[in-house]
């Protein structure tokens, strides 16, 4: 198997696999799946899930596949699939070509319900939706047998024949299995296994009219696959005696293993697949990829690397209990791993252009800079210097405060890996009275070198050449919500959104060599932060830059973990 690097912790889940191989449980085998159902794009949620079904199989020599659950035609499609798939492959894992979907399964997955219909244990059951719940009963109260329970076993085969032939309407007929109605889990009074759906299906169309529940074919594809570990998130575990029951009654051996995890909760965003596609389809956000979205998909667009994720989930670990994780966890991972392996170079969010009077006019020159200060190996630059400069607005201040270290009336800056410069003079906008112009007097003496008198000169700022810089659009993105815990929200969870979550800055200047950067590519801007080059948005000599992750956190520290 081919997959990226991970470290091989300790959990209970992995205690339990090591005890099965003391007890030869599974005769030695470790065989474990990734099963995401193809209606939503993958989120840091399945991002754990995949490290930690990837990377048990990595640990133990053991296989993972990778399934798609897709029993449900409604609101499945293709490009739900194709997103599953690259998003994994991104990631850094590969299935070794055991790519599985339940809908491979149809035919078995019938006739496992006709097996059960033969053996007594499944009925054909007419209540309407709502007669159903009624009889279903409550947590303190036990359920009602269906007055259809009983029905023969002829009279079941031949409506579940004539279900699956589209006889019947949606919603006329279910198959249930016949366990207890009056369990106190209310998962096992009498569950649906098969259900009437006319919807399309993205890869059988019209051939079934008839879909087996989640539940049913979830764990028998498990099954069928000779899985050992069926390992899912802490929601199912209410749901593990109906997994086991179903196994017991089909099939014969060596039968899967159901044990469940904490999924991931994540402050300042959602999780919830249902949230998410409501964000989707109300234009909230402008689609799956959304860099603001913890998809996969909008994280990689944001500029996150696979690294950093699979750092993230290794950190966090794999509990028992739910708890929620800080998501400033998450950017410091990706801030590490940028620090090692992103080029620096210099950008102008906000500008302010600043002329050297004393500079030659329409003199040029070069400046040698090193991609990254601390790894010679990647390399220099040269970066070219004219009279008039663009700098961060942020980089003048006209009355500065105590400790502030960089231009402003009186004062002299180091501009980076060049002149050091003086303040002369300001010219305001008539009309506005904003600032428009700074003008300064250069040492032609301090050339990359400190000053000949011995004078200190503490601040440095960054610069672009007016004459050389390259004019892109920048989006600066933030936290999608401005609460870390939406579950805590009494309300509708949409009025929390961040008003500041994209911010975005149609006209800054970049180093004019990253014209020809590919979209994708990442750099830290410096003193800024890490841009990523659109992937969707970006052209041949216009890349657009979205702001990965700050240089440092704004919200919360991370100190600690």
């Amino acid at each position: 198997m081919t997959q990226t690097d991970v470290s091989s912790p300790t959990d209970f889940i992995r205690d339990i696999i090591e005890d099965d191989f003391r007890t030869d449980k599974h005769a030695g085998r470790v065989a474990v799946r990734f099963p995401p159902e193809p209606n939503g794009y993958l989120h840091i949620g399945h991002a754990k899930s995949v490290c930690l079904n990837f990377g048990i199989a990595a640990q133990y020599a053991g296989t993972c596949n990778l399934r798609l659950d897709d029993t449900d035609p409604s609101g499945e499609s293709l490009e739900y699939v194709t997103s599953i798939i690259n998003d994994i492959h991104w990631l850094g894992f590969d299935w070794d070509g055991r790519l599985f979907y339940a809908s491979d399964y149809f035919e078995q997955l019938y006739n496992f319900a006709v097996q059960l219909i033969k053996s007594g244990k499944a009925y054909v059951c007419s209540l309407t939706p709502d007669q159903m719940r009624e009889y279903r009963g409550t947590l303190t109260e036990p359920g009602r047998e269906s007055p259809y329970r009983n029905r023969s076993v002829e009279e079941n085969l031949d409506l579940f024949s004539r279900m699956r032939a589209g006889e019947f309407a949606d919603g006329a007929h279910v198959v249930r299995a016949k366990i207890d109605m009056a369990s106190p889990n209310v998962v096992m009074r009498d569950p649906i296994i098969y259900r009437i759906k006319r919807s399309p299906h993205y890869r059988t169309d019209t051939k079934w009219v008839v879909y087996p529940m989640y539940d049913f074919a979830h764990c028998l594809s498990d099954s069928i696959e000779r899985i050992t570990h069926s390992i899912c998130t802490l929601e199912f575990e209410n749901n593990r005696p109906l997994y086991d029951w179903i196994v017991e009654q089909l099939i014969e051996g060596d039968r899967p293993n159901q044990i469940e995890f904490a999924r991931l909760n994540l402050s300042y965003t959602v999780l919830s697949k249902r949230k998410l596609i409501e964000l989707v389809e109300t234009g909230r956000v402008t689609g799956w990829d959304d860099p603001r979205m913890p998809t996969i998909a909008g994280m990689r667009r944001r500029g996150y690397t696979p690294d950093a994720i699979i750092n993230f989930c290794a950190r966090i670990g794999v509990a028992k209990n739910d708890n929620l994780v800080d998501i400033s966890l998450l950017e410091h991972c990706v801030r590490e791993d940028l620090n090692e392996k992103a080029p620096r170079v210099m950008g102008i969010l906000r500008p302010l252009r600043v002329i050297i009077d004393n500079y030659p006019t329409g003199q040029t020159e070069e400046f040698e800079c090193a991609n990254h200060p601390q790894n010679p190996s990647m390399g220099t630059r040269m970066v070219p210097f004219s009279r008039e400069l663009y700098i961060e607005r942020d980089d003048f201040n006209e009355a500065p405060p105590k400790k502030y270290k960089r231009l402003g009336p009186g004062r002299e800056v180091r501009l980076r890996n060049s002149y050091i410069v003086k303040f002369a003079g300001m010219v305001r906008d008539e009309k506005t009275g904003e600032i428009t112009e700074i003008h300064c007097t250069y040492d032609p003496q301090a050339r990359n070198s400190p000053p000949s008198d011995g004078r200190k000169v503490e601040g440095v700022i960054h610069w672009v050449s007016v004459y050389h810089a390259l004019p892109v659009e920048t989006r600066l993105y933030d936290r999608l919500f401005r609460i870390p815990d939406l579950s805590a929200a009494d309300d509708d969870y949409t009025n929390y959104l961040n008003p500041g979550s994209l911010e975005t800055l149609p006209l800054c200047y970049v180093e004019g060599s990253l014209a020809n950067a590919e979209p994708g590519e990442r750099y830290q801007f410096e003193r800024l932060g890490y841009f990523c080059v659109d992937l969707k948005d970006s052209l041949p000599g216009k890349p657009v830059f979205n702001r990965t992750v700050q240089l440092r956190d704004s919200w919360s520290k991370v100190a600690g973990q």
